[in-house]
């Protein structure tokens, strides 16, 4: 099982929108990150620095990246977060991944 975590950057005066949408995650979008591979997914935010931390399980983090990118759901779900970020684009396209140094 491979560890992933990954960071992103939202936009300041946006936190509290983003913390908010992730309150009513869509059902469907919720069955394709567990038909995808996402396993024991989680996201983190640090509020005063406007950075997201995601940590996932999977098999293969790029397959499971481009099963979700296949994704109808993804696409909107996407859509409708890219407001959210600094980059103001996919979030998906923004992950930067973090090299793991230890692990108990």
């Amino acid at each position: 099982m491979q560890r992933v975590c990954f960071t992103m950057r939202l936009k300041p005066e946006r936190v509290n929108d983003y913390l908010t949408a992730h309150e009513t995650v869509w059902p469907e979008m919720l069955d394709a990150l567990k038909a995808s591979g996402w396993n024991n997914y989680s996201l983190f935010v640090d509020r005063e620095e406007a950075l997201v931390v995601g940590y996932l399980e999977t098999d293969d983090f790029e397959g499971a990246l481009a099963a979700m990118n296949e994704r109808e759901v993804n696409a909107r779900w996407q859509a409708t977060m890219a407001g959210f970020f600094a980059e103001g684009t996919a979030p998906d396209s923004t992950m930067k991944p973090l090299a793991e140094y230890f692990h108990l």
